[in-house]
């Protein structure tokens, strides 16, 4: 395909771009870099985010270019054949959609790095390894992981105005003085719909179909994103949509290995490996206890769904216990080390221990840990040690 069409192409993407909301990555990304990557799950903004970046800049539009590996036109050229010639016509940045659909682009990235003068910004499955890339990728990309939603980015799409993001040592420390920067504001007002509804931008499009969309999104990170990476059979595909819904349908510290291998009719290390890939594409969020070290072949201590979204999506309704935990894990995961506790529910970095729960939840069962916290949902206002769940949606 010639770069005329591909340009062609490019400005019917930037077009149809309308949303104008600019997440979280704007604060975080250094676009001096000469090869940058978001890495993340299908559904969370990747595209969204690139696109706003590349109409964003001020140069001509010949000398920036995006490609996604959803367009079947570009199939038969390499990724370095379509940036030597933008490079040849005197392209500056070339952005790189889905790039785990390309065969071997480690090396051709690598390539690109090394023998031409443009600077890259490629987007990718959550599930994608680049640490570990035979071309060594990971000394010449930049890579940063994209979250879903927070419930302060659900806010300010949903409510048009702008709230403060906080680090976990000042919500920790200052939890009850924080509340005053909520002013007319009731915190518990679009909590609900944000953990029903609000992991993923595109509700916001059409909020009627969004869990039907939810479900095409992760059905498509099962039977495309998760076989394009790791060497699993078609029909083994069925497996990994039975393991998700007995997942979403169990406690997580009800896991029984032999009898989920029994229900899906897979060995237990098939098992392990599966689990394992459903992690990385982020659908799972699976936690070991750290004296098991990084083996997938061991029991977990527990595992969730990534996010309370996906929850509602296919077990309908999980038990609220869960989704408060689901919540909890996923956004302290994003900026820091989250383990299962041996007394409560998770340690975060090593040093603080959660305890998660409803209004009534009790003090007593991590009272003689130090920089030990009860977490609650449905209160507003937390006092003391005891901090108010919604306000953890406010990392990021």
């Amino acid at each position: 395909m010639k770069i005329e069409q591909l340009h062609y192409r490019f400005r019917q993407y930037l077009n149809n771009q309308k949303s104008t909301y600019r997440r979280y990555l704007w604060r975080l990304i250094d676009h001096k870099e000469k090869m940058i990557g978001i890495i993340g799950a299908r559904g969370v903004g990747k595209t969204t985010y690139i696109l706003q970046y590349l109409a964003s800049l001020h140069i001509p539009i010949e000398k920036k270019l995006y490609i996604s590996a959803d367009d079947l036109d570009i199939s038969d050229s390499s990724l370095l054949e379509i940036a030597q010639e933008f490079s040849a016509l005197g392209g500056k940045i070339l952005a790189i959609d889905e790039i785990h659909k390309y065969k071997n682009f480690e090396l051709d990235l690598k390539l690109i790095y090394d023998m031409l003068d443009i600077r890259v910004l490629f987007s990718g499955s959550s599930a994608i390894q680049l640490e570990h890339s035979k071309a060594d990728l990971s000394r010449r990309a930049v890579l940063y992981r994209v979250n879903g939603l927070s419930y302060r980015e659900f806010l300010e799409m949903k409510l048009g105005r702008e709230f403060q993001n906080y680090s976990l040592e000042n919500i920790l420390e200052n939890h009850s003085e924080i509340i005053n920067d909520f002013q007319n504001f009731k915190p518990l007002e679009h909590w609900r719909e944000y953990l029903e509804y609000g992991f993923y931008p595109f509700y916001f499009q059409n909020k009627d179909t969004y869990h039907i969309k939810l479900s095409e999104t992760i059905n498509t990170v099962i039977e495309v994103d998760i076989p394009s990476i790791f060497k699993i059979k078609y029909e083994k595909i069925v497996n990994l949509k039975k393991l998700t819904k007995l997942i979403c349908m169990s406690k997580p510290f009800q896991l029984n290995m032999k009898e989920l291998s029994a229900k899906i009719e897979i060995d237990r290390e098939t098992l392990y490996l599966y689990m394992h890939y459903l992690h990385l594409a982020k659908v799972f969020n699976i936690f070991r206890a750290k004296s098991k070290g990084d083996n997938i072949f061991l029991k977990p201590e527990k595992v969730y769904l990534n996010n309370s979204n996906l929850n509602y999506s296919y077990c309908g309704e999980s038990e609220i216990g869960t989704i408060r935990e689901t919540f909890f894990a996923n956004q302290l995961g994003m900026l820091h080390d989250v383990a299962i506790a041996k007394q409560g529910d998770f340690v975060v970095d090593d040093k603080y221990t959660f305890e998660i729960g409803g209004k009534n939840k009790k003090f007593k069962q991590i009272k003689d840990i130090e920089n030990s916290f009860v977490v609650k949902d449905d209160i507003e206002v937390g006092f003391n040690n005891n901090i108010p769940l919604w306000l953890f949606g406010f990392l990021y």
